[in-house]
């Protein structure tokens, strides 16, 4: 009888059961720590097997503040109808038209019947006919003309597009971010819908290979994808409206907190700090987790297969069970909260 109860205290799967719990709560709270909000339960777990890292440009990679740059060759009536349109809209080029606007004292008003449409731009229907705000394709521009350094269109019934072209600068982390993943272990890649100048020099600046632009929000779902049957766990970190197909379709997500409602809602992890350093911070308590759940399950296998023999023989009596019980989980707690340690 003794030996019997002996036995099954010392089963008692306490120390297997605390074994993950305890290493995600802790990472959990280090990530928290530092402004990093992990939202799925499973996050960390998925995270820990990425292997490529899939990266959106416009207020990802780049601070997301944009400058109108040729605001001298635009006319005033026409900045005023485009940021009309542009009001309505979080993505950073309309954002920086409508801030343009508003410097040069222009009144800027929306209309009721803007639409916008993801990865594309926004349109309206006038007495004239639609009026759109986007890309190049969206506005149909015409291939004689050159769209290399114009991001944004303004197509008018019966009239030439009007283009707008704007600044943008790197995060100011970016490039030590990138450089401090180990590429070894991550393949890393742009993918934005913006143009394939303006990402081709973030690419550069960046020193990353693999890059796409002019890419819809069905062609990043599709690339994702493709990734994806090849066996490969894709980290998506993005911001945009247009971001959202791709981030649900990833293995993982991330967007940082000034990204869309739509975004921050589909996302995994959210990191509410200006940097992109939460990302090789992510990628490292992710790994760490793993270890360290295995080192628990380690812990408790040893444990069950040292006592368990000595509790049948009767060579241990129900106290001493107990406090062997109670010492396993115990350990598994403690080896679990050293992850806290930066």
């Amino acid at each position: 009888m003794t030996a019997g109860i002996a036995t099954l205290i010392i089963t008692c799967p306490c120390a297997l059961a605390l074994a993950v719990p305890t290493v995600q709560v802790a990472a959990s709270s280090r990530l928290f720590r530092q402004g990093i909000i992990v939202k799925s339960p499973d996050g960390l777990e998925r995270l820990a097997e990425v292997d490529t890292i899939v990266f959106d440009k416009t207020g990802t990679l780049t601070t997301g503040v944009m400058r109108l740059s040729n605001h001298s060759d635009v006319r005033d009536d026409d900045l005023q109808f485009a940021a009309s349109l542009a009001v309505s809209s979080r993505h950073p080029y309309c954002q920086a038209l409508t801030a343009a606007a508003r410097a040069k004292g222009i009144q800027v008003d929306a209309p009721d019947n803007v639409v916008e449409t993801a990865g594309f731009g926004l349109s309206c229907t006038t007495t004239n006919g639609e009026v759109r705000l986007g890309s190049a394709n969206w506005c149909d521009v015409s291939p004689q003309i050159d769209t290399a350094d114009t991001s944004l269109w303004l197509a008018k019934p019966g009239q030439m597009p009007i283009g707008f072209s704007f600044e943008e600068a790197l995060r100011d982390d970016a490039v030590d971010v990138i450089r401090g993943i180990d590429q070894s272990h991550y393949t890393i890649e742009i993918l934005s819908g913006d143009r394939i100048p303006a990402v081709e020099q973030i690419a550069r600046k960046l020193s990353i290979a693999s890059w796409q632009g002019q890419q819809t929000p069905t062609d990043k779902i599709a690339h994702i994808e493709h990734h994806k049957s090849q066996g490969r766990s894709v980290l998506m970190v993005g911001d945009g409206i247009n971001d959202a197909p791709a981030l649900a379709s990833a293995s993982v997500s991330v967007s940082p907190s000034s990204a869309a409602d739509i975004s921050q809602s589909t996302g995994d992890i959210i990191f509410q700090d200006t940097q992109l350093s939460a990302i090789p911070e992510l990628l490292r308590v992710a790994r760490q987790s793993k270890w360290m759940a295995m080192e628990n399950f380690s812990i408790a296998i040893a444990y069950n297969a040292v006592f368990v023999p000595l509790a049948m023989m009767g060579l241990i009596t129900p106290l001493l069970a107990a406090v062997a019980m109670s010492s396993s989980s115990i350990g598994v707690t403690l080896n679990a909260m050293r992850i806290l340690r930066r």
